[in-house]
């Protein structure tokens, strides 16, 4: 490895596995882009201590009434604004509880941002904007560990209390200093040098699902494998509805329909209602009680 290399982010190396890419026929081309691929599993492996510490320390925060935001430019930023917007239809939370900052605003959503990533500034900046506190959390995305507007944001993130978690494809880096929680899949160079929406955007997209659906566990929005806090909006999500309240229950679509009927298609109380064979406000208040649990509700109901 030559000094120059040395110094280079994970992100930046050259993958010598793949120098000879663009000569090789399109079924071997995508067989090697495949097997590159087929690290990435592992390597998010390695990180489920440090991803477990942050589902745990989000979790707590955000009972006592934080939010989860993620931080990040580019290919890193979209992906945090794209797990965010999937909480609410997914797990019937308010827009306001996960919320996804790219640098640049919503315009580099579809268009790049000259400059955007390098503002450290920035970063604090548009946190101070949704009025960060000490009881929220941030998950700095930066593939190559070293964005200052991820820097930045974490920096300050940190100065003011709030918890702080860092989410990079290299170690070590400046975003890892920032954070108290490092996570650090270690994916190895890129297919094509310094493309990080491949591996390393694999690998973010990843440990986000993992943490918002760990946290979103944690906090009673499902019941075993069946999201119980999923929003009816449309016709793909009532169907959803009512198949989870008839699975649940042991009802049949027909009956779980009728049921649903009755909590303007809430299903929590659907299923605490069915199962423990009570009022609709009984059901209601048991969840209150038991913070919206559904089986912490139905041991209220059963004790």
């Amino acid at each position: 490895m030559s000094d120059t290399t040395r110094f280079l982010p994970l992100t930046e190396r050259n993958n010598s596995a793949t120098r000879n890419l663009d000569v090789l026929p399109t079924r071997d081309m995508l067989a090697l882009i495949n097997n590159e691929d087929a690290r990435i599993a592992a390597a998010v492996q390695t990180q489920l201590p440090a991803i477990s510490s942050a589902v745990d320390a989000i979790t707590v925060r955000l009972q006592a009434g934080g939010r989860l935001v993620y931080v990040g430019a580019g290919t890193s930023g979209r992906l945090g604004v794209l797990d965010a917007s999937e909480m609410p239809p997914t797990f019937g939370v308010s827009p306001d509880l996960v919320i996804g900052i790219i640098a640049g605003g919503d315009r580099a959503l579809r268009n790049p941002i000259e400059g955007a990533e390098d503002d450290t500034l920035q970063g604090q900046i548009d946190l101070s904007a949704i009025f960060l506190t000490a009881r929220d959390c941030v998950v700095g995305l930066a593939a190559s560990g070293r964005t200052p507007y991820v820097v930045g944001a974490l920096s300050y993130a940190r100065e003011i209390g709030a918890l702080t978690v860092s989410l990079a494809c290299s170690y070590p880096a400046p975003v890892h200093q920032a954070a108290s929680i490092n996570i650090s899949p270690d994916v190895g160079p890129e297919v094509i040098s310094g493309s990080t929406r491949m591996k390393s955007g694999t690998a973010q997209k990843m440990v986000l699902n993992m943490i918002s659906t760990g946290v979103m566990i944690r906090l009673g929005k499902t019941f075993g494998n069946l999201m119980v806090d999923v929003r009816a909006t449309n016709t793909k999500l009532r169907e959803r509805a009512h198949r989870i309240v008839a699975e649940i229950c042991d009802l049949s679509i027909e009956d779980a329909g009728s049921l649903l009927l009755q909590t303007d298609g809430s299903v929590k109380p659907a299923i605490v209602m069915s199962r423990a064979h009570c009022t609709l406000p009984q059901a209601q208040a048991a969840l209150l009680t038991a913070s919206g649990s559904v089986r912490a509700a139905l041991d209220l109901l059963k004790g």
